[in-house]
């Protein structure tokens, strides 16, 4: 994923797979991968995170199809492999790599289809990204990519920032703002176009976060994201008591468990 200064490293991947998959990430792996064409063979992934797409795909196309998924964090290129490795639905013929999505080593009009979930939010050019994506696409391709929607529109974050910013008076961490600061269809969509793609759709999709508990839920949160190396750079709050603030505020707001809250992300297709 690229993230210019932010980092899905060491520990996080696998707190983020376990604590976050399936509270936010996997139900809207499971829209995107079903929007991809059925017909699409050749697939590039990028951001591919854990995995949690790259399986979907793999349930979507089938074994006949060639997925390629990317990250720009070696760490999170390992765990996804070895979790679709682990996988007897999602098995398969995936290649996984490391890859720069403002500088993908793939020849042009390689693939039919490009996916990215929540990753685009984090690269630092954005217009390079959709330009590359543009270029790797053959005729007729497909780009399709989600966002998060506005933090007031996604509770369970909403919660956790409030209660994360409450424990710093000043210089509060501010990792959630990058996430769900890149929606703004005016922003998007000339980006989009200047890249070069003439078709281009967008879709507001409403979900449902289900969590086994506010705790459960707060160790994705806080420990799953570049939020806990936000915390420890400042050293004046314990991230395992942020952890514990986080999970007291989702409890206080939608019950200690089993927990459930309105989340909104945003779809892009551009062709």
């Amino acid at each position: 994923m690229n993230k210019g200064d932010v980092t899905f490293d060491g520990g996080i991947p696998e707190r983020y797979d376990r604590h976050l998959g399936p509270a936010l990430f996997d139900p809207y792996a499971a829209d995107l991968a079903a929007r991809v064409p059925a017909s699409a063979v050749r697939v590039l992934e990028v951001a591919c995170g854990t995995g949690i797409v790259t399986r979907r795909l793999r349930e979507r196309l089938g074994a006949a199809a060639r997925i390629t998924a990317t990250d720009l964090s070696p760490d999170m290129v390992r765990f996804a492999a070895s979790r679709v490795a682990g996988d007897s639905v999602a098995g398969g013929a995936v290649e996984f790599r490391p890859a720069d999505a403002c500088s993908l080593p793939f020849p042009d009009a390689t693939f039919d289809a490009l996916v990215c979930q929540f990753g685009v939010m984090f690269v630092p050019d954005k217009l390079a990204a959709f330009r590359e994506a543009r270029r790797v696409l053959a005729p007729g391709g497909m780009l399709l990519f989600n966002v998060w929607d506005a933090l007031a529109a996604n509770a369970v974050t909403l919660v956790a920032d409030g209660a994360i910013r409450g424990l710093f008076a000043a210089d509060p961490p501010r990792f959630y703002e990058i996430p769900f600061g890149f929606h703004d269809d005016g922003v998007i969509r000339p980006l989009l176009r200047e890249a070069g793609f003439r078709t281009v759709t967008r879709s507001e999709v409403p979900m449902t976060t289900r969590s086994p508990s506010a705790e459960d839920l707060a160790t994705g949160l806080v420990q799953g994201t570049p939020m806990a190396t936000a915390i420890r750079e400042r050293n004046a709050v314990p991230v395992e008591a942020v952890t514990r603030a986080v999970a007291g505020a989702l409890a206080a707001a939608f019950g200690a468990g089993p927990l459930a809250a309105p989340m909104r992300a945003v779809v892009y297709s551009a062709v």
